[in-house]
């Protein structure tokens, strides 16, 4: 709620700058939220209102709570704030505190499911077949996310083929404290994976094993406080998929897909599979989209061109952007550092991040349609 705090400083005229909490406040409901389609004082964006009448003017101060820190809008939410109060008669200055508190989803989950308490979304990473870099972009999701300063954890569910240990550099073993596994820490993300345990040793289970690991490396985990949980899942509609959605309450689902026909095929009937598991869907993702040769800056599709925007159109889901296919993510991934760590400044780092904020204005969408509006 916002609150607000005047001086009571008996030495300053207050009655020619008679700037008021409810001036403020009505001048910063005209900037409305693009994504969840609100004034931001209504949303419950503006918190700890003050004005400080002086001589030559108010000096009014608040804070600017976003809903994620990987708002796609920070800078242009911040701007306006600040034109829109500057504009009002009397005010001489305006220090604005922009800050981000994810929000929790209300009413989630059932009885028979799984309560992960410090963890506020749960992001599951889908693929119809593998080969379409689903684990490349569950990596580098997660450390994009991070990097705007959200609190990540991100879980290698690909049990047959776990390689989130080698494109995260990490592959210690995993320490126990107090019965429950301690995540490694890499590139600001904690991180568990059956490849921790198994190392180079094959994972021979059937599906009730599938099932039982799943939920052993959700409920035995220490996980702390997270405002997201990306889980890399194996390609298909499996035992994998099936028993994550039957074991915790899924935020949403993204689709990692190339633009060839072939792969888009199998990945529109996994996006199909989550609807029937009632599993909301964040959007799609075009993985090795075009390849831009580095001596000529020649671009080639070399699996096609846009065939995800089109099925995400065709499916009525949200496009969540495009990633290149270029050599700098065969290196990074072969280093153990993703793109978005590895060459913070390149291309496919900007597209990352991109993508990491349209999952997260994703993600407040959702949370808001399950939380009652904040009135003023």
């Amino acid at each position: 709620m916002t609150s607000s705090s005047l001086s009571t400083d008996p030495t300053i005229d207050t009655t020619s700058t008679a700037v008021t909490p409810e001036l403020v406040l009505a001048a910063l409901r005209e900037i409305r939220d693009p994504d969840l389609h609100q004034d931001i004082v209504t949303l419950g964006m503006i918190k700890d209102l003050t004005i400080t009448p002086a001589s030559e003017g108010s000096h009014v101060a608040f804070t600017f709570e976003l809903t994620t820190p990987a708002c796609p809008v920070r800078n242009q939410f911040e701007s306006a704030a600040r034109e829109a109060v500057m504009a009002l008669p009397g005010v001489s200055s305006v220090d604005v505190n922009m800050s981000a508190q994810v929000r929790r989803s209300e009413g989630r989950g059932s009885a028979h499911q799984l309560e992960l308490p410090g963890v506020k979304h749960v992001i599951a990473v889908g693929s119809g077949k593998g080969g379409v870099g689903k684990s490349t972009v569950s990596a580098n999701l997660a450390v994009a996310l991070a990097q705007a300063g959200a609190s990540v954890g991100l879980l290698d569910a690909d049990v047959y083929g776990p390689s989130v240990p080698q494109l995260m550099g990490i592959h210690e073993g995993i320490r126990a404290e107090e019965g429950k596994m301690v995540p490694n820490q890499a590139h600001g993300v904690s991180l568990i994976s059956l490849g921790f345990i198994a190392g180079d040793k094959p994972v021979m289970w059937r599906g009730p094993m599938i099932g039982h690991a799943l939920k052993q490396m959700l409920e035995d985990v220490k996980w702390g406080d997270l405002d997201y949980l990306v889980v890399d899942l194996p390609p298909g509609t499996g035992d994998a998929q099936i028993s994550l959605v039957q074991l915790i309450p899924l935020t949403g689902v993204i689709i990692v897909s190339t633009p060839q026909h072939v792969a888009l095929g199998i990945a529109t009937k996994a996006l199909q599979m989550f609807r029937q598991l009632h599993v909301p869907i964040l959007g799609m993702v075009e993985n090795m989209s075009s390849f831009c040769c580095p001596n000529c800056g020649h671009e080639l599709e070399v699996f096609g061109d846009g065939g995800v925007r089109l099925a995400s159109e065709s499916m009525k889901v949200p496009f969540l952007g495009a990633i290149p296919l270029n050599p700098a993510l065969r290196e990074s991934g072969d280093a153990g550092v993703p793109v978005a760590s590895f060459a913070p400044d390149s291309v496919e780092a900007a597209a990352f991040d991109s993508v990491a904020r349209k999952v997260a204005a994703q993600i407040s969408i959702r949370t808001q349609r399950t939380i009652p509006l904040v009135m003023q």
